[in-house]
């Protein structure tokens, strides 16, 4: 439980400072001040690495005076003098957390890696604290008890629900000794996810393939080729090459590079990042994680750690998503077997006799679908400007709910490269502030990401509007040539701003209930249905336009790409489902014992058939999904799949109604964007479609029916 506090109590919170009056004060935190910057963003440019453990501290403190007040209280406990004041309790601290977080993700450094790992520990305690009060569980357990006789709205019995369970699943009813273990295994699982983070930022960004002779870069366009000429300039390598281990880098050159035992190199050294038995290695780590979580569910009477998770999800049980990942699973593999044979066959007609590897499969894809398809990615690349492309995303949230995107330039900003947008209503009213943050840096972690700077909620009467950021490693401009995305990055960027609308849309009275403080596997509907517009004609005419002429993408282009839309899915569809059995093998062990990392990663990948060409999307020592920070994906990384199911079918309503029907659009944003987990999901599902979602629409969009 996170929530909210004025200046003064912050104030008062903060420790005496012993010594003669005569020392010169400390300079103002601006972590603990009111902010006049324009809506209130965070003032980044005053914000240093050492503002932020005194922040921790004060804001902790302020928070604990909130729980003492709501626990000594003379009046009976009531939904709003104990739910409603813990949901507004700790809104300082929420927001020093939103900011460093943030940070930590996008703009790292040394410093916030050294306070993360002293803060690891002491929020996984604060946290005990409150959930392990026993005076404060007691009126919380009253107001439970005694729910039938009051009257609450949904929201107020799902706050009043998950509050409930939450003190519940923090060990609440637990025995002394039971909580004591419980807090122990909590401190242990907070400092090892920030470890195994970091072991894999290091060894992520350690990795360079130095290329000095022109005749390594065969076959490699020539935007890759200038990307990789910038990208050693600025190690200092002049005339010299570089690829890394970052998604613009490494999988261009994966499916350009002619170099073979160049491909096989940065494919290894990608899959078997932090896996060297050295100081920086996961696999103890991640062991350690997994045996620890099989403890603390056991604690809690949980059979095993993804029992405790999925009880708070739509799939519920570890059955249900075994069922839905095993019905997938032999299509898919089915599909994967054959593509590696068309594969092998392409190798054979080019007058090889090697048998096709990891490091081949991306390389002869391309020269398959561009023999079958006409379709090379290098001819959309122009079409797909980075500028122009998140311009689209904004005109089809105009185009469907009415937002409008207006770029200001006195929000203030972490990184020179972040852009930063107030987002109004069709009205004119405010939504939220957006800021896009979309270029890898030796700082910021890999893959993309939406984060909040400040919840939406209803503080006193007053509509506290959020403040979004969107954050990914897409290619660089190189040159005078401006940022041109790959499809696969186009479809992140919608995917992303699916999430910000998410954030940006709530209308929830309540903190912990409003944005994407929802089930894991729904929170990937609103993100994944934005990609379906992203090859519709219209929405195309509007940003895929070619960056020197300003042409649209001519039709013909257009009809390869829907052509090939189901090309390789057996391999897309099986790598993403070998990485979802591999969570779920982790977290549904039963003892809380370690074992070997190395040989239970391979023998989960053995019993589901998993083919030796395709290597799982994420490999344990680098699946930071479900093992770095605080594992917010662990047993449940099967939910892009699972919302995949509810966005094939959401997208269905469009497409009988028409993709921009307005009534269809309003149902979605009322229903599902602005409703946050202010009801249970299908129930909210539900309301939208008519019905249940069925499978069937994501098996025809996959090809795998």
């Amino acid at each position: 439980m996170h929530r909210v506090v004025t200046f003064a109590l912050v104030l008062a919170a903060l420790p005496a400072l012993a010594g003669p009056p005569a020392q010169p004060a400390a300079a103002p935190n601006p972590l603990l001040q009111e902010w006049k910057t324009p809506f209130g963003v965070p003032p980044f440019e005053a914000i240093k690495p050492e503002h932020f453990m005194p922040a921790f501290e004060a804001a902790m403190a302020a928070q604990r005076k909130e729980i003492d007040a709501i626990i000594s209280s003379p009046q009976a406990p009531s939904f709003a003098n104990t739910l409603e004041a813990m949901d507004a309790s700790g809104e300082l601290l929420a927001s020093v957390g939103n900011i460093f977080f943030a940070l930590s993700g996008a703009e790292t450094n040394d410093q916030l890696q050294a306070i993360a790992r002293e803060m690891a520990p002491k929020l996984s305690a604060f946290q005990d604290d409150i959930l392990l009060d026993e005076k404060l569980f007691a009126r919380v357990k009253a107001v439970w008890d005694g729910r039938e006789g009051i009257t609450l709205n949904p929201d107020q019995r799902m706050l009043l629900k998950k509050t409930f369970d939450g003190f519940v699943r923090g060990g609440a009813n637990l025995a002394p000794a039971q909580k004591d273990r419980l807090r122990a295994v909590n401190a242990d699982l907070a400092s090892l996810g920030v470890r195994f983070g970091d072991n894999l930022l290091a060894q992520t960004n350690a990795y360079r393939l130095v290329i000095d002779k022109q005749e390594d870069l065969a076959g490699l366009p020539p935007s890759v080729v200038a990307a990789a000429a910038d990208a050693a300039r600025a190690a200092k390598l002049e005339g010299k090459w570089v690829f890394t281990l970052h998604s613009p880098s490494i999988w261009p050159f994966l499916q350009s590079s002619s170099e073979r035992e160049l491909r096989q190199q940065i494919l290894t050294a990608y899959t078997t990042r932090a896996n060297h038995g050295d100081e920086q290695d996961n696999k103890a780590i991640a062991s350690t994680i997994a045996a620890l979580r099989a403890e603390k569910a056991r604690i809690l009477g949980y059979a095993t750690w993804a029992d405790l998770v999925l009880d708070d999800s739509m799939a519920r049980t570890p059955e249900r998503v075994y069922g839905l990942l095993t019905q997938l699973w032999p299509p898919a593999l089915a599909r994967a077997r054959q593509e590696a044979a068309d594969l092998q066959a392409q190798i054979k007609a080019e007058g090889q006799d090697f048998k096709l590897e990891a490091w081949d499969w991306r390389y002869y894809t391309e020269k398959v679908r561009k023999a079958r398809y006409d379709l090379d990615e290098e001819e959309f690349k122009p079409y797909f400007e980075l500028d122009r492309v998140r311009q689209g995303a904004f005109w089809l949230a105009g185009k469907l709910w009415g937002l409008q995107f207006v770029e200001r330039h006195d929000i203030p900003r972490y990184h020179p490269e972040v852009k930063t947008f107030e987002v109004k209503d069709a009205d004119g009213s405010l939504v939220g502030i957006l800021l896009v943050d979309y270029h890898p840096r030796p700082g910021k972690r890999g893959g993309a990401w939406m984060n909040n700077y400040r919840d939406q909620w209803v503080r006193n009467g007053t509509d506290v509007r959020p403040i979004i950021g969107n954050v990914g490693n897409f290619t660089r401009p190189t040159g005078d040539v401006p940022a041109l995305l790959t499809i696969d990055e186009v479809e992140t960027l919608f995917h992303e701003f699916g999430h910000a609308l998410h954030g940006l849309l709530s209308k929830c009275r309540y903190r912990s209930l409003s944005g994407t403080a929802v089930a894991r596997d729904f929170v990937e509907l609103p993100s994944q249905i934005m990609e379906n517009w992203v090859l519709e004609p219209e929405v195309l005419k509007i940003y895929a336009r070619h960056y020197k002429t300003g042409a649209v993408i001519p039709p013909a282009l257009v009809e390869k790409l829907n052509k090939a839309k189901q090309f390789n899915q057996g391999f897309a569809t099986t790598e993403y489902l070998a990485a979802c059995f591999l969570d779920m093998d982790w977290h549904t062990l039963l003892a809380p014992s370690e074992v070997n990392a190395a040989g239970f990663e391979k023998l989960a990948l053995a019993r589901i058939g998993l083919i030796p060409e395709i290597v799982s999307r994420y490999r344990t020592t680098y699946f930071n999904h479900i093992f770095g920070g605080g594992g917010g994906y662990s047993a449940g990384y099967y939910s892009y799949v699972w919302a995949e199911v509810l966005d094939a079918d959401a997208y269905q309503a469009f497409r009988e109604k028409g993709i921009f029907d307005q009534a269809t659009a309003r149902a979605f944003r009322t229903n599902i964007l602005e409703r946050g987990a202010s009801e249970d999901p299908m129930e909210l599902y539900r309301r939208f479609r008519g019905r249940e979602p069925s499978v069937e629409p994501l098996l025809a969009k996959r090809g795998l029916r």
